[in-house]
């Protein structure tokens, strides 16, 4: 907890008025990427707190649309459809596809993890698990030439996936933001240009 406290992104956070220290992994890929434009549209899944949300609304502004789902509780947020609930069973799917509804999707966003148990022979395949899924939702709603990006803990089925999105996207590249904790084995793989 110490360690969490005294973290200066998490105090930055506090200062800028951001829902967490995710929220400067998210500005610092944009800024270089520049995934989130004005008017776009935009699914975040995994968004509790809301930290990548705030984030996304805030860029793609009042012409965009930033659709949110997670399995936990999220306090409302300003240009934010909010769904709680599980996106992988069919009904959270569907709720998601309906506030969509005829708008092509630019950009999928996932910062999901699962609940870390310590052993990685638990937790990796459970992180691939849901990465797998997410990359399935973007097959399912990207539009052609649209973007991916999704945190990836590097281990055992990384190779694989990484081969995987590429068969998806003109261009798979890897990021790993600053405010990204150097002893985690977390990377961001951002898929550009859908393939449709």
């Amino acid at each position: 907890m110490k360690e969490h406290f005294d973290d200066a992104y998490v105090q930055r956070s506090w200062a800028d008025g951001y829902r967490s220290r995710a929220s400067y992994k998210l500005i610092e890929i944009d800024d270089k990427d520049r995934l989130l434009k004005p008017g776009a549209t935009v699914i975040d899944l995994g968004a509790a707190p809301g930290g990548w949300s705030q984030i996304a609304a805030d860029r793609v502004g009042m012409e965009g649309v930033v659709i949110a789902s997670d399995i936990l509780e999220m306090d409302a947020l300003a240009g934010v459809d909010f769904i709680q609930g599980d996106f992988t069973e069919e009904a959270v799917l569907n709720q998601i596809l309906a506030t969509l509804g005829d708008r092509p999707v630019d950009l999928v966003i996932s910062d999901m993890a699962p609940n870390m148990s310590g052993m990685s022979a638990i937790d990796q395949p459970a992180g691939m698990y849901l990465v797998e899924l997410a990359l399935d939702l973007a097959r399912q709603t990207l539009k052609p030439g649209g973007n991916f990006l999704v945190k990836v803990f590097q281990g055992e089925g990384f190779d694989a996936y990484l081969k995987d999105m590429r068969g998806s996207f003109k261009k798979v590249v890897t990021r790993k933001p600053e405010a990204s904790r150097a002893r985690s084995r977390e990377v961001y793989l951002l898929g550009q240009g859908f393939k449709g």
